[in-house]
């Protein structure tokens, strides 16, 4: 069969897939939502650059529960704090199903956490928070690890000597040294080749899923299978990655003691040896090596790139990082590092922090879910197998919620005394039961680690090594 019969072939499966969906539309009442064409459904109405805005857009004319199509694949947008929360937190077990992403099921095979619904979900996630936790995720054994890595940090920025440089290499060794401790029970040397190409490979993954190669691929993963691309030369990268963590926990079930688990590997492979026996145990070697992948990948690029964003924002916006640096020194000073308990005396610092979550978007679609079977919310029916976004865009700049959504404003989290103030909107790590299991995690290091950057350096654009108080000048590039 050439080339040309397939694409027909490929095309004439996607027309009948939009024709049974247009069928299956008139028959239920679904959100309302444009009128698509066949195959590429409402694709050509997003914009390409920033398509959750061309949905905000839509949101304008359908509501905050709209149907559109992406491809063939039939897909139900959450818009705005009241409809996310209502869905998410309100109907939380109606909205539990986590969307098949077809690039993360050929990367972990259909295993782990991250893309696992029912009975699998449930045994993996209570699994996987019971023993992060106990290995301090949240608590004072973490918060010595990260104030340890931070001093790593520290000392390789000041060996630059206050020249340009870009931060993005120290930040994703540091940070994902925190979840190596947590995972793998070591941490990696700044100089470790393998380990920086590892952390190469990470990056690129999660740029290839946000771009329009890895858009293309979770929209007809079928068709692209047959076609060359950049899809083939990720997944052969993902294998490397693949390969470093079944070496990893092959070293572990060699040197393993019971008595004595180190990490999250020793005491997933202490629960396997258990249930070897049960036939509906999914603590099994797949899930092992996929739900590993999962957190490395997880808890490495989005909390660097998040302390990255930081620094920009703080150089932007010189008069406030000036206030936070006086804030820190009042409370910090120069001579210990910080500690989560200093949050609650650093109310504007906490704020500014919260604004860069708030601000940067970091994922505005979340991770997709999915209606595990037919689901009635708002009137409306949402069938088995639609996909379902929480724009989570729409939540972190709905202007009912917050004051100023377009503009980066640490008043958000402050009250008229200057306190600390929450902000239910504030769900950079989405909600509800589908919750990212690394939040506390991720915010302890995001705290920490921005803080002691601050209460140590001055960050600027290129413009001269001239000292700034008891802040050694640091120069970024962009």
């Amino acid at each position: 069969m050439d080339l040309t019969v397939m694409l027909l072939t490929a095309t004439l499966l996607l027309v009948v897939l939009w024709i049974l969906n247009a069928h299956t539309r008139k028959h239920t009442r679904l959100p309302p939502g444009p009128r698509g064409i066949p195959v590429l459904g409402n694709l050509l109405q997003l914009d390409k650059k920033a398509p959750f805005k061309s949905l905000l857009k839509l949101s304008e004319n359908y509501g905050p529960v709209l149907t559109v199509a992406l491809g063939p694949q039939r897909t139900v947008v959450l818009v705005g704090y009241e409809a996310v929360k209502d869905a998410l937190v309100d109907h939380a077990d109606d909205f539990t199903g986590r969307g098949p992403v077809p690039f993360l099921k050929k990367v972990t095979r259909g295993y782990g956490l991250a893309i696992s619904n029912g009975e699998r979900w449930r045994q993996l996630r209570r699994f996987t928070l019971t023993t992060l936790r106990d290995f301090g995720m949240g608590r004072k054994g973490m918060e010595e690890w990260i104030q340890e890595e931070s001093k790593h940090l520290v000392t390789r920025i000041k060996a630059t000597e206050g020249a340009p440089f870009d931060p993005t290499f120290f930040l994703s060794c540091t940070v994902s040294n925190v979840i190596c401790c947590l995972v793998f029970g070591q941490r990696f040397s700044y100089d470790d080749e393998h380990f920086l190409s590892l952390l190469h490979i990470i990056s690129e993954t999660i740029q290839f899923g946000s771009s329009a190669s890895g858009l293309m691929y979770n929209l007809f993963p079928r068709l692209m299978e047959w076609l060359p691309g950049r899809h083939r030369e990720m997944f052969g990268k993902i294998e490397k990655v693949r390969a470093f963590t079944m070496e990893k926990i092959e070293e572990h079930q060699d040197t393993l003691d019971p008595s004595s688990p180190r990490d999250y590997i020793d005491c997933f492979l202490m629960r396997l040896q258990q249930e070897k026996h049960q036939p509906n145990t999914e603590f099994n070697y797949d899930n092992l090596v996929s739900t590993v992948l999962n957190l490395y990948l997880a808890g490495t690029e989005t909390t660097s790139s998040t302390i990255r964003y930081a620094l920009n924002v703080l150089i932007r916006h010189p008069k406030i990082q000036e206030k936070m640096q006086e804030e820190i020194d009042s409370v910090i000073g120069q001579g210990r590092c910080p500690y989560v308990e200093d949050r609650k005396s650093l109310p504007f610092t906490d704020a500014v922090l919260h604004e860069i979550q708030r601000y940067l978007d970091m994922i505005p679609f979340s991770i997709p879910h999915y209606a595990l079977q037919d689901i009635s919310f708002r009137g409306y029916t949402i069938p088995k197998d639609t996909l379902i976004i929480p724009l989570l865009h729409s939540v972190l700049k709905d202007d009912k919620m917050w004051e100023t959504p377009g503009s980066f404003n640490p008043q958000h989290f402050l009250d008229g005394n200057g306190s600390f103030k929450k902000n239910p909107a504030f769900l950079p790590f989405s909600a509800g039961k589908r919750a990212c299991v690394g939040e506390s995690l991720a915010r302890m290091e995001i705290f920490l680690f921005v803080v002691s950057l601050v209460q140590h350096f001055h960050p600027e654009l290129p413009r001269g090594t001239r000292q700034r108080g008891p802040h050694p000048r640091v120069q970024l590039l962009r």
